[in-house]
């Protein structure tokens, strides 16, 4: 079962508890960026974050904000969804762990699954091919319980 995201403040403070614990710096403009996604409730880019950053400060350039998401991304506080381009907050940072997520291609919801037999399939399938994963993360793209049902409610129309 999906965990939800916890309020974007928890989130924070457990991030800097996290950083502090492995002495690196949650420096204020990664804590920002992390702040940007956790309160986004959907998938950002690196220049829909840098938009947002822009808002109400000096200018500033794309590098920094992919410097932060790079720390970010290192220290398992966000993932990087390849199919989309774009950047999700990590529900539950306190552990590394393969990621399988659900990306619904009507509303754009992504929802984090940490299944442990689906990484430990994948990591037996790659190792008998003689490959080992940095990064094992599965992206399954189709329609949420949400806009299926809605689909359902919703009368076909006709075909022409």
């Amino acid at each position: 079962m999906p965990s939800p995201l916890p309020p974007p403040a928890n989130l924070l403070d457990q991030a800097e508890t996290i950083c502090r614990r492995r002495g690196v710096r949650l420096t204020a403009q990664r804590r920002r960026v992390l702040a940007i996604l956790s309160a986004a409730g959907r998938p950002l880019g690196a220049y829909e974050i840098l938009e947002q950053m822009r808002a109400g400060s000096r200018p500033l350039a794309p590098p920094t904000v992919y410097r932060a998401l790079d720390f970010l991304l290192e220290q398992g506080l966000i993932h990087k969804l390849e199919s989309l381009h774009a950047f999700v907050g990590c529900p539950h940072p306190d552990h590394r762990h393969a990621s399988q997520f659900l990306i619904c291609s009507d509303c754009g919801r992504v929802t984090e699954l940490e299944h442990e037999a689906v990484a430990d399939s994948l990591r037996s399938i790659a190792s008998a091919a003689g490959f080992r994963a940095s990064r094992p993360i599965v992206e399954l793209i189709g329609i949420c319980a949400e806009c299926d049902d809605a689909s359902e409610d919703t009368p076909d129309e006709p075909a022409c």
